[in-house]
């Protein structure tokens, strides 16, 4: 079975000892993923639909490097800073991205690293074709 890493040079990776994502044969996971632009800042401080939506795409760039896509998700894991105030709006973010995958998905309350920070995201996937057969790499 093949190994494929991602990393994306987020502040944690390095010190931390961790991929932003790791594909071993036809598994793909992300890591937490949260919504940090290129300058370093909360991007949308305060509303969890554009993080989710800022976040899924970052997820995405790393699902295309290691082989896979939206399509693979198998499940997501949101943490959200504060349940009442964000769960509606990262899951009309979630609805709009995977109508139609449908992955299974689990929400927990956390806090989380930034003022202003309102939802990270992991997924899991497997790589596999519209029957479900699983497709080596």
């Amino acid at each position: 079975m093949s190994v494929q890493k991602y990393f994306s040079g987020g502040r944690f990776e390095a010190i931390g000892s961790y991929a932003r994502g790791k594909r071993v044969g036809p598994y793909v996971f992300i890591a937490g993923t949260t919504a940090i632009n290129e300058q370093n800042e909360v991007h949308a401080p305060g509303d969890a639909y554009e993080q989710t939506i800022f976040i899924m795409a970052r997820i995405e760039k790393a699902l295309h490097a290691l082989g896979a896509d939206l399509t693979h998700v198998v499940r997501t894991t949101a943490f959200l800073s504060n349940m009442q105030e964000g769960v509606m709006g990262f899951v009309k973010a979630h609805g709009e991205v995977f109508k139609g995958i449908d992955p299974v998905s689990t929400g927990v309350e956390a806090g989380l690293t930034r003022p202003g920070m309102m939802v990270e995201l992991q997924v899991d996937a497997i790589i596999h074709d519209e029957t479900g057969n699983i497709l080596a790499p």
